[in-house]
């Protein structure tokens, strides 16, 4: 695993686990926040193009038939995805570059490759910002066929079960509580202002700003109880959501942000990050 911490936040991505962030504690929550269950979880990259495919009878997941082309980060339903590089830079921010597997596969690698900065937001100690990078392989006559309009998780977050009061930013002081039963399927939102924070009993709570997002995020509880193991079954979700034409070749780039702390601590910085960033849309070439 690769560290960094500012004596307020601590962020780790891990080698094993497809370069993926696999740890977020603050002062004020000293544990790992992370679910890490298994590859499908994380904080990561996950992509979604073409047609959905029965593929049984190659050895697919019978839980995730018929499936598309998904490239995940952390792993296939069964294996963690390979890292080809994985460094600190300047000091100040931890980069990957990872081949990711197909989710449906046991163990299929994708062909992609996923870059991912992670750094802290200059001036704020207690926000990392991440930037992702996507780039697709495929030939152009493989069996998913050309693009199609696909939802994208922008990004796909898992967090421990205990993290289960969930709430979307409205500005300012203002927020509007989210409701949804224990899922998959998950529950849909639309936070007006690109951001979902999601808080522990003790009043400590994570947001995830994602101003790219332009579709209704997914998001909601899965398991019961309260449990504060980052390995446990139970955990909750969110992923905000772009749709793009992803294509055999083609390059997604997009930023988002994870703010910590106390409910109007996680406000002011919100407000800071919307007035900077709201206008921020992903980009897409060769689509």
């Amino acid at each position: 695993m690769l560290l960094l911490d500012n004596g307020t936040v601590r962020i780790g991505i891990d080698r094993a686990k497809g370069g993926a962030i696999t740890w977020l504690s603050w002062a004020a929550y000293p544990k790992n926040m992370v679910n890490v269950a298994d590859p499908g979880r994380l904080i990561q990259q996950s992509y979604y193009a073409g047609l959905r495919l029965d593929r049984r009878a190659e050895g697919q997941s019978k839980s995730w038939s018929p499936w598309s082309w998904n490239p995940i980060q952390g792993g296939g339903v069964s294996s963690w995805a390979r890292v080809t590089v994985f460094e600190r830079q300047e000091g100040h921010t931890l980069y990957a570059e990872t081949i990711p597997k197909l989710w449906d596969m046991p163990d299929e690698e994708a062909a992609a490759v996923m870059r991912q900065w992670t750094s802290f937001e200059p001036g704020m100690a207690d926000v990392v910002v991440v930037r992702c990078e996507f780039t697709a392989r495929r030939a152009a006559d493989d069996r998913w066929g050309p693009a199609r309009l696909s939802p994208q998780e922008i990004p796909a977050c898992y967090f421990t079960r205990n993290f289960s009061a969930m709430k979307s930013h409205l500005g300012g002081s203002e927020w509007r509580v989210e409701s949804q039963k224990p899922g998959p399927p998950w529950g849909k939102a639309t936070p007006p202002r690109q951001a979902m924070a999601f808080f522990a009993p003790n009043g400590q709570g994570v947001a995830v700003f994602s101003p790219a997002a332009t579709q209704p995020w997914n998001f909601g509880p899965h398991g019961g109880g309260a449990s504060e193991d980052p390995t446990a079954g139970p955990c909750l979700h969110v992923a905000p959501i772009d749709r793009v034409n992803l294509g055999p070749t083609s390059t997604y780039r997009y930023r988002y942000w994870l703010v910590v702390g106390t409910e109007a601590e996680i406000a002011a910085r919100l407000d800071v990050l919307w007035t900077k960033y709201a206008a921020e849309r992903a980009t897409l070439s060769n689509p």
